[in-house]
């Protein structure tokens, strides 16, 4: 399809609104392992980070990696546990997560971000102190007297944004690993969903934006709901319809929304530029969540 110059121009002036409304704020951005494994779709990506850059929004990236790390763990003959969303962690599967996270996935992302024109700079939660952690507790959903033991999975305890902030006086675009550090120097695995709602949270973000598998939260019918408040989603969980990996999430958008974070938006990292759609449109995608 071919799109006239009068349209092209129409469409670039619709966007100026949206241009102005976030220029110079933060939208955090996660970037799921799953929305980044087509090469084609991450080029994609990459390019509309760069471009969200030159209006003038600073974007900051959080990746997943979780595909990637069960390819390198099948690879040592290891199979992936998970408990409640969460992956167990013993001490060698927290190698490969190192290795696979803040070596290949976040390198790829760098790299193509600069190939696009932009200035990236990888981060993991142990540069400039900035994710402190602790060992998760995780309690049973069903059984609140039962805790599991998911090994070096990280709670946060703290996030120091001070080595973003500094990239970003400096145009760099950061590209955050979600591996936190303890008090005895020890790694932690975490969530990339929490570690992006946390993160948002702590630069007082204006958006923030998670790019997922799916079309959003859907109903028990597979139907997608577009609007959600923090009431209705402690329905959904109740009822079971937000379950498994979904879980961490939902509550790390939820979190977010209720800590100040203005919207979160889950959206299909799958559908070319949905994420500049998204942002730059008045085009809704996926699940906005509200606080209220």
């Amino acid at each position: 399809m071919t799109v006239s110059p009068h349209d092209q121009a129409q469409i670039l002036s619709e966007a100026l609104p949206h241009m102005q409304r976030y220029d110079e704020e933060t939208v955090v951005i996660k970037y799921g392992g799953h929305a980044m494994g087509e090469e084609e779709a991450a080029r994609e990506f990459a390019r509309d980070i760069v471009l969200l850059e030159q209006t003038a929004i600073n974007p900051v990236v959080v990746h997943g990696g979780g595909p990637q790390i069960e390819a390198a763990l099948g690879r040592l003959g290891k199979k992936g546990e998970f408990i409640q969303g969460m992956r167990v962690t013993d001490a060698e599967t927290m190698e490969v997560v190192e290795w696979v996270l803040a070596g290949e996935v976040q390198q790829d992302i760098v790299g193509l971000i600069n190939q696009a024109g932009g200035k990236a700079v990888g981060l993991t939660g142990r540069d400039g102190g900035l994710i402190r952690a602790q060992k998760l507790k995780m309690v049973d959903n069903a059984d609140p007297s039962k805790e599991h033991d998911v090994g070096q999975v990280g709670d946060i305890v703290a996030i120091d944004p001070s080595v973003v902030k500094a990239l970003q006086d400096d145009q760099f675009i950061p590209v955050i690993s979600p591996i936190g550090f303890g008090e005895h120097n020890e790694s932690y695995n975490i969530n990339a969903d929490v570690v992006a709602g946390k993160l948002a949270t702590v630069l007082k973000a204006e958006k923030l934006v998670l790019l997922t598998n799916t079309p959003g939260v859907l109903d028990k019918s597979g139907k997608l709901l577009t609007d959600l408040t923090a009431r209705e989603i402690e329905a959904l969980f109740a009822d079971g319809t937000i379950s498994g990996g979904m879980l961490p999430k939902i509550a790390g958008a939820l979190d977010a929304a209720k800590s100040g974070v203005n919207s979160v938006h889950i959206i299909d990292g799958r559908v070319p530029h949905a994420m500049l759609l998204e942002i730059l449109t008045d085009q809704a995608y996926g699940t906005m969540i509200r606080s209220h």
